[in-house]
């Protein structure tokens, strides 16, 4: 993990380092770059929403307070009033003098108030009636005294008394309250409380204070406590995020770099190429039936076979290439500097090498074989996507054709200009009449000579290429699903052929070959039944070949497949046997009647070939014997490879050396050789040009 890190910390260095691009300085951009962080933004929102709300507490409470205070200085303001004018007759007020006697008796009333401080009766045209300080003179607050009067209710106003003009001299704080004075409902003057308001005054200040300070400190606390939660949070947040950004750049199984990291490193790469010349190279690696590890082995065991696999790519490369991983078995490398594909060619092969060792998983050892496809820029691509797909359709290709590495070539391209025309053309030719054709190779009996079977082989008759072999058209039809339509085409000609023949005399059966896409479904069955019952031929002369390729690709699906086969009457056999994986125990417990030697094995037989031939082929032969299954060898071309044949005890041949496959019309079952076998001089083979007589490929397949 530590070259990991290294690894990760130098790509975002080198990320750090490379010049931000042009577009990069959008103002958008540049203004996402100023944002602030989310502690800085809190704190400075939450000050100014903290002084707000503290100074609006102080505010509001000292208001409260304030109103409280001077509703209480009111209340004493209206029984000084009550006390002071409780005896004093309305005529008093009417014509403004009052008694004497009356003057003492309020004198005596108020007396034990404590913090009133002067006491004045007004009548309702501001005359003065009393003054408690014994002062004739003076005049009243007009405005107050009036509003007093007219509104009924008593007026208040905090005002500052200064005592002593000289230097010195001091000033206190007074509640100056306006109660209007009422006789039988009706206001005949007006009371002039003047109550000491500093003590009140001092203590709403006092408390004002004191709940600023507890505002305060109360604020302060829960804005430090709300910040560190921020401050945690963001922390948290920011290493959730790094870690996040770091994931989202590797792959969690392996720690490799993943398509996301790929693709960035690959579009640097290639801009580096554009400016110095270079040719960057791209493999793509996928390990061969890694299905079959995960079911067979479970996917904790898959899991561990992919940590070893990218322990191993990882180091075995050098410093400036890359390994990713794409996706489950998918691997990719990435060589940003070679001198050219056949550079990147070997290199791939090394990588391949890497896979010789077993792996350990446990105690079990594990031999992996996997598939390389090579694509190099320029040489096969322009951009980083195109690169991609020119790798992974040469990966497709070394998986199919079992190469081990493919470098890109646009004759495997089943999306190049050129065979999209095709695939438009495949798909035509299926709709018009004599451009598909299906020809007829004779099976003969290698110890009667006679014929005993034919093999269908699918011809194009292309109206501006002429004859395509099916070498060219039937990969592109497994390759664009196309593959299901040509087989339907293919028994539907095969078994309509069958019953003209049927009808003209005793034919022999003929063999279809299946394609892998074909028998993984039990549809085909269905094809081959309802064809036989509308031509109303036997099952018996319908047999159909599939390759050992695909017989073990996916045997839960294609066995069933047989079976349904078997039951209806349709003979089955294994076609190019000996170049696949099948076991002993499968080809055993196969629904199977036979099975091909596959040409290679066959070629081999020459009096020039490699030794132990021979003893290959005799191998399957017994081994297909000893379960009862017939014999057929395929590409034979010369009396001398028949010969070693039957000392092998195969049963049946098919090649060249007996015929060429033609048309159903040049073709007929009657007209075939039974008794004897031709000379070689019918249909003479030129070694060294490859060539029959008639001018065909020794590959008739």
């Amino acid at each position: 993990m530590r070259h990991l890190a290294r690894r990760v910390g130098s790509e975002a260095a080198r990320t750090r380092s490379d010049p931000a691009p042009a577009h990069d300085s959008r103002p958008e951009l540049a203004t996402a770059h100023r944002r602030w962080p989310l502690t800085r933004y809190f704190a400075v929102v939450s000050v100014v929403a903290m002084l707000a709300l503290g100074v609006t507490l102080v505010l509001v409470t000292a208001n409260v307070m304030q109103d409280q205070a001077r509703r209480d200085g009111v209340a004493l303001a209206r029984s000084i009033e009550s006390y002071a004018t409780g005896g004093v007759p309305q005529e008093a007020f009417t014509i403004g003098v009052l008694p004497p006697d009356e003057s003492a008796r309020i004198t005596e009333q108020v007396a034990g108030f404590r913090e009133l401080r002067r006491l004045r009766l007004w009548t309702v045209d501001s005359t003065l009636l009393y003054d408690s300080q014994a002062d004739t003179t003076g005049f009243p607050d007009g405005d107050r005294l009036d509003a007093a009067v007219r509104q009924r209710e008593p007026d208040a106003q905090v005002v500052t008394e200064v005592r002593g003009e000289e230097f010195g001299g001091s000033e206190s704080t007074l509640l100056d309250v306006y109660v209007p004075v009422q006789h039988d409902g009706m206001v005949v003057g007006a009371a002039e409380v003047m109550l000491d308001y500093q003590g009140t005054s001092d203590a709403v200040a006092s408390a004002t204070r004191t709940v600023t300070l507890v505002v305060a400190g109360g604020l302060v606390l829960l804005w430090l406590l709300l910040f560190r939660t921020v401050f945690n949070a963001s922390r948290r947040l920011q290493s959730s995020a790094l870690e996040n950004a770091r994931l989202a750049l590797l792959d969690s199984l392996t720690g490799l770099p993943n398509r996301r990291m790929l693709a960035d490193r690959l579009e640097r790469a290639i801009a580096d190429s554009h400016a110095s010349g270079t040719t960057v190279g791209l493999a793509l690696l996928d390990v061969d039936r890694f299905k079959d590890i995960n079911d067979s082995l479970g996917h904790d065991r898959g899991d561990e076979l992919l940590e070893q696999i990218a322990h191993r790519l990882r180091d075995a490369l050098r410093s400036d290439d890359m390994v990713a991983r794409l996706g489950g078995d998918e691997f990719a490398i990435l060589f940003p500097d070679v001198r050219s594909p056949a550079d990147a060619d070997a290199t791939a092969r090394r990588v391949r090498q890497l896979f010789v060792p077993p792996f350990m998983l446990g105690d079990l050892a594990l031999h992996v074989d996997t598939s390389i496809g090579v694509a190099c820029l320029p040489d096969h691509a322009e951009d980083a996507s195109s690169l991609m797909r020119m790798a992974d359709v040469a990966m497709y290709t070394a998986k199919t054709h079992r190469l081990g590495v493919s470098v890109y070539s646009p004759d495997e391209d089943d999306s190049s200009p050129a065979r999209l025309v095709l695939l438009g053309d495949l798909h035509r030719a299926l709709g018009v009449e004599d451009e598909l054709q299906l020809h007829y190779q004779p099976k003969i009996d290698l110890r009667t000579g006679r014929t005993v079977g034919l093999e269908a082989l699918m011809r194009w008759h292309h109206p501006t290429r002429g004859m395509l072999p099916p070498d060219l058209f039937i990969p592109l039809a497994e390759q664009s699903g196309l593959i299901h339509d040509l087989t339907r085409y293919a028994l539907r000609i095969c078994v309509a052929q069958l019953a003209d023949w049927a009808e003209q005399g005793d034919p022999v059966p003929v063999a279809v070959n299946l394609s892998a896409h074909d028998v993984t479904s039990h549809a085909v069955v269905d094809v081959i039944e309802d064809l036989l019952l509308r031509h109303d031929v036997p099952a018996r002369l319908l047999e159909v070949e599939i390759t050992e390729t695909a017989l073990v690709s996916d045997p839960s699906r294609v066995v069933p497949v047989l079976h349904r086969l078997g039951e209806i009457g349709v003979r089955v056999s294994i076609d190019d046997f000996g170049i696949g994986n099948t076991s002993i125990s499968q080809l055993r417990d196969l629904p199977v009647h036979g099975l091909k030697i596959d040409r290679l094995f066959v070629a081999d037989l020459h009096g020039d070939g490699r030794d132990g031939s021979e003893v290959i082929v005799k191998a399957m032969v017994d081994l297909a014997h000893s379960f009862g299954l017939q014999v057929v060898a395929e590409g034979v071309e010369d009396l001398a490879v028949v010969e070693v044949l039957r000392r092998l005890t195969v049963d049946q041949a098919q090649g060249y050396l007996y015929s060429r496959a033609v048309p159903a019309d040049q073709l007929r079952p009657e007209d075939l050789p039974r008794d004897r076998v031709p000379r070689p001089a019918v249909t003479a083979v030129t070694r060294e040009s490859g060539r029959t007589a008639q001018g065909e490929p020794p590959s008739d397949r």
